[in-house]
């Protein structure tokens, strides 16, 4: 063999090697439970097909790089001027333009089949098992489960949105699933069908949740289908996708995927009027081969507890002095009002304008109330609050900063409602 011949097979086979090695290393710097940069495998049918035909894609990059990029670099080296002073003087070569040509086409051929049938199977939502309707709101989630008379708000669960204030003085590495958690997961059985009807109520959102692969734009005025089957219990976190406003980045999505008969027994509970919080599941590495997993072993309560809990009457609040309701309504302000309006209330105008001195605090009570329940505006509703909180926070409003326009009490928001 040549010294040429023997430079250029070693050549050849470093740019391979090098081009292996990097492949292998961003194929496995996913891990499932801590994050990483692949593509979650996902615990659905369509997550795990969505998966393999992202690495078989993701290979078929890799062969064309190898084979472009080698090519390049052996003709820069080998073909360099000091070699080849006179270069070839052909033009066109047939062959070579047929090859090039129906290479690539046979490649997205090979490609667009499995991926057309799979876009197909993300589609078809018939025959759903359950419905929920999915509204986006700056900043929170809406979930109405379609005939089944039950719907509530998901937020920023308080100990997140505590954290992320300014000069909050909290290690946010110490909080929980940090900017992933809420107060209001959505609830769903393990192994049904679920429709997902999603729409906005304001600006363009996108509701991803990656390990079901189910990601759709929220649009106003319009409304996206998509659906899911998980196979295994456990608790799956997501995002807005959409850049959506200021609190874009604060308004996750938890799914808890519960045995069914657990879910029925959550239902139950939340047809009772109080949005109960789903058991816990932890997330496990699941194999896409593996048998459903058992249910967690901290079960709920029995169906029949969750039904009288549900039927018991609750118990009439107490009167609360104004301090008392001052507290707590500067904790309910912090929560949910601080990140539009300030801690001092002078707010953000023109879109959320100053709480100092303004017409609506100093107007009519019944007024404020209803602007708090149902939302003005860029101000989202907020009546998944309960009516203590209602009356707490606009009690605060009335008297903080030097306003001075008297109580709220509970029973003036219930009557509202």
């Amino acid at each position: 063999m040549s010294r040429q011949g023997w430079r250029t097979r070693q050549l050849a086979r470093a740019v391979a090697g090098a081009g292996l090695a990097l492949a292998s290393l961003a194929a496995s710097a996913y891990t499932e439970t801590s994050g990483g940069y692949n593509v979650p495998t996902g615990v659905t049918e369509i997550s795990r097909e969505v998966h393999g035909l992202h690495m078989a894609i993701f290979w078929v990059c890799v062969v064309i790089g190898i084979v472009v990029f080698g090519a390049m670099i052996w003709s820069i080296i080998f073909h360099r001027r000091s070699k080849h002073p006179k270069p070839a003087d052909f033009h066109e070569s047939t062959t070579v333009e047929i090859i090039w040509t129906a290479i690539p086409f046979v490649i997205l051929i090979a490609i667009a089949v499995p991926a057309a049938a799979t876009l197909i199977k993300m589609e078809d939502t018939r025959n759903a098992d359950l419905s929920v309707k999915i509204t986006g709101y700056q900043w929170k989630w809406h979930y109405d489960y379609l005939g089944e008379n039950v719907s509530f708000f998901s937020t920023l669960s308080a100990e997140s949105n505590r954290a992320r204030q300014l000069k909050s003085g909290i290690d946010v590495n110490a909080v929980p699933n940090y900017l992933v958690d809420v107060d209001q997961p959505l609830v769903v059985p393990v192994g049904k069908k679920v429709r997902f009807l999603i729409t906005s109520n304001d600006v363009i959102h996108a509701w991803w949740v990656p390990e079901i692969a189910v990601k759709k734009d929220a649009i106003p005025g319009y409304v996206n289908e998509i659906w899911t089957r998980i196979e295994h219990p456990g608790t799956y976190r997501g995002v807005c996708a959409e850049l959506c406003g200021r609190d874009h980045g604060y308004m996750p999505i938890v799914v808890r995927a519960l045995p069914e008969a657990e879910y029925k027994a959550w239902l139950t509970k939340a047809k009772g009027g109080v949005v109960a919080a789903a058991p816990a599941v932890a997330v496990t590495d699941v194999p896409a081969d593996a048998a459903p997993a058992a249910a967690p072993t901290a079960a709920p309560a029995p169906a029949a507890q969750e039904v009288a809990a549900a039927a018991a009457p609750a118990a009439a609040p107490a009167a609360s002095s104004k301090d008392d309701l001052m507290k707590q309504g500067e904790a309910v302000f912090k929560a949910n009002c601080m990140a539009c309006h300030q801690a001092n209330g002078t707010g953000l105008p023109p879109n959320f304008p100053s709480l100092v001195g303004s017409a609506v605090v100093k107007g009519p009570a019944e007024a404020q109330i209803a602007q708090v329940i149902n939302g003005k505006n860029l101000m989202p509703p907020f009546k998944q609050l309960s009516d203590a909180d209602i009356a707490a926070v606009v009690t605060y409003t009335r008297n903080a900063w030097g306003n001075s326009s008297g109580v709220v009490a509970p029973s003036q928001v219930a009557a509202q409602r």
